[in-house]
């Protein structure tokens, strides 16, 4: 068993390292499904950010994930390879952090919103002055701006300034047209104060943080989910 555990971890992390995901796909579609692990922790971090800018809950982005990775391994037959799997991932996690929205009756509807410029929450100003100096403070500020922004400048920002999704990427993800995409990128810069991202800085990568034993958690049960389904 032990050797067994072994093997699929070193084949795990080769996938990680060098296979791209449409090659790890073809291979879940081929049979080999412990692989579907690599696509699992290699998303993570992106699903978790990405939801929790929608539901703006731990627990819940946590929630949104594990359903969103179930309903893309039941669908992996639909997957075309017309767009980036990450994108085609991504866009059915979108739409399960807003479908759970819609169910408890406070969407924000991601054409909604007005045209000028929206303030942050001062509150993050109040920070101690040393404090406010290391990069775990400055991700802290950063997350509260962006929990602050309207959902529409929110996520887009989130995908690409932080996830560094392409433009074209995050259109795809969000139903949106690129053109979109670049307004709602330039107004969310514009409502993120400039001395907020001057501070925070090459701390942008640490907001939302999706790693160790929360990361391998959604990997178990997505996993398990998986496994109690095929049974059937």
């Amino acid at each position: 068993m032990g050797t067994a555990n072994t093997v699929v971890n070193t084949v795990i992390k080769a996938g990680l390292e060098r296979w791209t995901d449409e090659e790890v796909i073809e291979r879940v579609r081929a049979g080999e499904t412990a692989l579907y692990e690599i696509i699992l922790r290699r998303y993570n971090q992106r699903l978790y950010r990405v939801a929790r800018s929608i539901v703006k809950e731990d627990d819940e982005a946590e929630d949104v994930m594990q359903e969103a990775y179930v309903k893309a391994y039941q669908n992996l037959h639909q997957f075309e390879g017309r767009s980036p799997f990450s994108a085609w991932l991504t866009r059915i996690t979108v739409h399960e952090a807003l479908a759970r929205i819609r169910r408890r009756g406070k969407f924000d509807q991601l054409d909604g919103g007005e045209d000028g410029e929206f303030a942050v929450e001062p509150a993050a100003k109040s920070l101690d002055p040393e404090a406010a100096t290391s990069q775990e403070e400055m991700a802290r500020i950063l997350e509260q701006a962006l929990l602050h922004l309207p959902p529409q400048y929110r996520t887009v920002l989130l995908m690409r300034d932080v996830e560094e999704m392409s433009t074209s990427e995050t259109a795809e993800a969000l139903d949106l047209t690129e053109e979109n995409v670049k307004v709602r990128l330039h107004r969310g810069r514009a409502a993120l104060r400039k001395e907020i991202l001057e501070r925070v800085g090459v701390s942008a990568k640490d907001v939302f943080p999706f790693m160790g034993e929360r990361c391998d958690r959604v990997v178990l049960n997505v996993l398990t989910r998986l496994a109690m389904d095929k049974a059937l």
